[in-house]
C-alpha cells in the first residue's frame, strides 16, 4: 500500500510540473521555484542510486531502475525556466547560461541522453554497467554545474 501510495504521488507531481513546464511563467521567482523543486528532486533520486553504487545500500534492482527512470523523466522538465530571463538573480545560476543559451541547452540535452542510457542500463540489471553509466551521467551533470552554476 506504501509503495503504491508513493508512486501516486510522484505521477501527480510529474503530472503537475509537466504542465507548468509548458507554461509560461508569470513570474521570474515562479521559474526559479520549478527548476529549484525539479533539480531538488533529481538530487534525491540520484543521491539514491549513488548509495547502492557506492556500496552504501543494498543493490535492488527495482528500487535502482524507478529511481533511474525518475530522474530521466524529471531533468526533462525545468529547461524552459532555465531559460527564462532574468533568472540567473538571486539564484545559483551564471548569467552566462541566459548569455550562451545553444551552449547551455546542448549541454542539457547531453545530460539527458546518459540519464536515458542510465535508465536503460537500470532495466538491464548489470550493476557493473550501471556503475560505469551511473559515472558518465554525474560527469555529464557536473560539466554543465562548472560552466553554468555559482559555487
Amino acid at each position: 500500500m506504501k509503495k503504491r501510495m508513493t508512486w501516486v504521488v510522484v505521477v501527480a507531481v510529474v503530472g503537475v510540473l509537466t504542465g507548468a513546464a509548458f507554461a509560461q511563467f508569470a513570474k521570474t521567482e515562479d521559474a526559479i521555484k520549478y527548476r529549484q523543486s525539479v533539480m531538488f528532486l533529481v538530487g534525491q533520486h540520484y543521491s539514491r542510486m549513488g548509495a547502492v553504487v557506492k556500496g552504501e545500500q543494498p543493490y535492488n534492482k527495482e528500487a535502482l531502475e524507478k529511481n533511474a527512470i525518475l530522474v530521466e523523466s524529471l531533468y526533462r522538465l525545468p529547461l524552459e525556466a532555465f531559460m527564462t530571463p532574468g533568472s540567473d538573480k538571486g539564484s545559483g545560476m551564471k548569467a552566462d547560461a541566459l548569455a550562451q543559451k545553444d551552449k547551455f541547452s546542448q549541454m542539457h540535452k547531453t545530460t539527458e541522453a546518459e540519464l536515458a542510457k542510465l535508465a536503460a542500463v537500470a532495466k538491464g540489471g548489470d550493476l557493473n554497467a550501471i556503475k560505469s553509466q551511473f559515472g558518465a551521467a554525474g560527469a555529464s551533470c557536473k560539466a554543465c554545474h562548472d560552466a553554468y552554476r555559482n559555487k
